[in-house]
């Protein structure tokens, strides 16, 4: 059983009868006790008359899937197997990252009906989020008290990344188009794909006329490029304790998450194939072999349950992992923090050979306050602030420096601007012919 908030104020009003009666001449001890006996009896009786909690069956509707930060509704469905309407408090146990209200449902159940209430849920954490249990209240005719009961049933949600960087795609889709020459304009990529023919127009580079056709035709023709196809997309997340790291809203595994949903949705669009791997000290999660409208919901699925781990990344371990995938020419873009050289040695040691054929490119999560505070100088400890500011971010720029001699490219930007810079890196790599 329980008791309500209504019986503490019935309590409390016992004071009007107390002063009254003891201003009379009645034993203080008399009336308050009489009064306590009342409300307890009221409140046995208002339990006795509320409708039983166990004689109900609790069901779930619960979306399979959402994206974080994106509000879902469940639903729990009472069926009232009793004789009596059942006045029922619901209570769904979800965890505090699924956002649920604290408030508990209302519903009225008649007699061998049943009713179905929304639980509005707005996730805040990726991965599996679960509910194991629904308490049910069921309140007596005065509202003092009631019966309650706890009920098994389990309900599990899986939270995907938010992918808000999806916002930047339509602009980065439409370069794509003007790289294959598919807008109204017929702008032409200068990739290494044969793409067709046409008559040549002053100015044209006379070095791509095409002598065999222009004898058949009869006029100069011209051969025209496409950026080339079927190319390979490798993408590798660091998974160890640096990813682990508070950068603005989220972490830096959050915004790697991002960034490679964005390349991936673009390079899928453009032709090519895309690998996804997410390493630590082993593989937590491996997407490859997909091509096409499969690509992102599998990556997103794998993508979910993986979060930072407190370890060093074996970066000799994962490098190896990535030639497991494929042995085509490729594009490799890792997704790191790198920002200091004794912790970047590991990463620097086993850093792939650079060659014609692949392309490492290095993303990195920088943090905005870290600029802002070498800026500051309104005091003694600001100034400290700022030497220690200014000493990362020449720690970072030393790496960087690094990755470039190693034969790599290096890309640092803010959690918001590091996924589009990295698209825009991919869509001049398509246009230059390195891809």
């Amino acid at each position: 059983m329980f008791i309500s908030s209504r019986l503490a104020l019935a309590l409390g009003l016992g004071l009007i009868p107390l002063v009254a009666l003891t201003a009379a001449g009645m034993p203080v001890w008399a009336v308050l006790g009489g009064w306590i006996l009342l409300c307890a009896a009221l409140l046995i009786v208002d339990v006795a008359a509320a409708a039983s909690a166990r004689t109900v069956t609790v069901a779930r509707r619960v979306p399979g899937r959402a994206r974080m930060g994106e509000a879902v509704d469940a639903q729990v469905s009472v069926h009232n197997h009793g004789t009596r309407t059942l006045n029922a408090l619901i209570r769904d146990g979800w965890q505090p990252t699924a956002g649920a209200s604290s408030q508990r449902l209302q519903a009225t159940i008649p007699a061998g009906e049943r009713r179905r209430v929304i639980v509005p849920l707005v996730p805040r954490r990726r991965g599996e989020l679960a509910s194991e249990f629904v308490f049910i209240r069921s309140r007596g005719p005065l509202g003092l008290g009631g019966r309650q009961t706890r009920h098994q049933v389990r309900g599990a949600i899986r939270v995907l990344p938010a992918f808000s960087s999806r916002k930047h795609l339509p602009s980065r889709l439409a370069r794509l188009r003007e790289l294959d020459g598919n807008t109204s304009i017929q702008v032409r990529g200068q990739g290494t794909e044969f793409d067709s023919l046409r008559e040549y127009v002053r100015g044209d580079d006379v070095r791509s006329i095409d002598w065999r056709a222009t004898a058949r035709a009869g006029t100069t023709m011209l051969r025209t490029w496409r950026p080339e196809r079927d190319r390979h997309v490798v993408i590798l997340i660091d998974t160890g304790r640096t990813a682990a790291a508070r950068v603005g809203d989220g972490t830096r595994l959050d915004a790697s998450l991002e960034a490679s949903l964005l390349l991936a949705a673009l390079a899928t669009r453009a032709g090519d194939h895309v690998h996804l791997l997410l390493y630590d000290r082993t593989v937590r999660a491996r997407v490859t072999g997909i091509d096409g409208t499969g690509l992102l919901p599998a990556m997103t699925d794998a993508m979910a349950p993986v979060h930072a781990r407190l370890v060093d990344t074996d970066w000799a371990g994962a490098f190896a992992a990535i030639r497991t995938l494929t042995t085509r020419p490729s594009l490799v873009v890792v997704l790191t923090a790198q920002d200091a050289a004794e912790s970047a040695r590991g990463f620097l040691g086993a850093f792939p050979n650079p060659s014609r054929s692949t392309t490492v490119l290095v993303g990195s999560v920088t943090d905005d306050a870290i600029g802002e505070l070498a800026q500051q100088r309104g005091s003694r400890e600001e100034i400290y602030l700022a030497a220690a500011a200014e000493r990362t971010m020449r720690d970072a720029e030393n790496v960087a420096d690094a990755v470039r001699r190693a034969g790599g490219e290096a890309i640092t930007a803010d959690p918001e601007s590091l996924p589009p810079k990295i698209a825009d890196r991919y869509l001049e790599l398509k246009a230059a012919g390195r891809l």
